[in-house]
């Protein structure tokens, strides 16, 4: 009786989740966006749940020097790259540590995490999606090679429905990282048919990468963590709870089907 209960339970729960998407998907159909050809994702803390790993290994080298790392800090750091970020904590903390001495140390911290990061809810199913309706798809990350090799190294099949990756931390070409827009518009020239700005969506979690993708000329839907004040949210196009909750028509791109799981 009690697994009846359960499964009747789960399927109410689904159906619920079902419509709660399809209003949500109403309401924005009620809202014009420009049509897109091309998606970017970002990859920390939108395909990968690796913010964690970096919030809790700052946290555990700073505290060997009696520091904290704060709130503000922390938002400051999402979506730049590596050396960027280890500048900004420098600085505000005052720890007696070189950007390479700081690089080094949090890469030994992170090397279990990383290797174990998961997808992030909703991204997998989109991501398969897009692929099926040969949408072209890729990502743009702060990251380096090397830390994104690490990252993905358990989800490579998946990773390969992208076209290609750019890796800011270690791309010559990205001169500069986000709130730059040079991850991006380097990221487009490198499909095929190289699509104008404004025909790309871009994915993102962070304020820099919002910021990024609105400097390059394109649209950006923003999945901020629950901790993201209101105020660093509002100039995404849009702001959803979860990659779950997005709906792919709102910008031309094929609508999922009824039973799509």
């Amino acid at each position: 009786m009690l697994a009846i209960a359960m499964w009747k339970y789960k399927q109410v729960a689904s159906a619920k989740a079902l419509l709660l998407n399809i209003e949500s998907c109403l309401y924005y159909a009620m809202t014009t966006f420009s049509h897109v050809t091309h998606v970017i994702f970002d990859l920390d803390g939108l395909i990968l749940d690796s913010e964690k790993v970096y919030k809790a290994k700052y946290e555990e080298l700073l505290a060997r020097y009696g520091k904290t790392l704060s709130d503000e800090l922390r938002l400051s750091c999402l979506g730049r790259k590596d050396v960027d970020c280890a500048r900004a904590i420098i600085e505000a903390t005052n720890i007696p540590l070189t950007t390479a001495q700081w690089l080094t140390e949090v890469k030994k911290l992170q090397i279990e995490g990383m290797i174990n990061t998961t997808l992030m809810p909703g991204v997998e199913r989109l991501v398969r999606h897009l692929s099926h309706y040969g949408v072209p798809l890729a990502v743009a990350t702060s990251s380096s090679q090397e830390s994104v090799e690490l990252k993905i190294s358990k989800h490579k099949k998946f990773m390969s429905l992208f076209h290609h990756i750019v890796m800011a931390g270690s791309d010559p070409e990205v001169k500069h990282g986000k709130p730059s827009p040079d991850v991006f518009l380097v990221c487009a020239a490198r499909f095929p048919d190289k699509p104008s700005p404004e025909k790309c969506l871009v994915l993102e979690d962070a304020h820099n990468g919002v910021q990024a993708a609105i400097a390059a000329g394109m649209q950006v839907v923003m999945v901020p963590d629950s901790s993201v004040p209101t105020e660093l949210t509002k100039e995404a196009t849009i702001v959803l709870k979860s990659l779950k909750d997005f709906c792919p028509e709102m910008f031309g791109l094929p609508k999922f089907s009824n039973n799509s799981k």
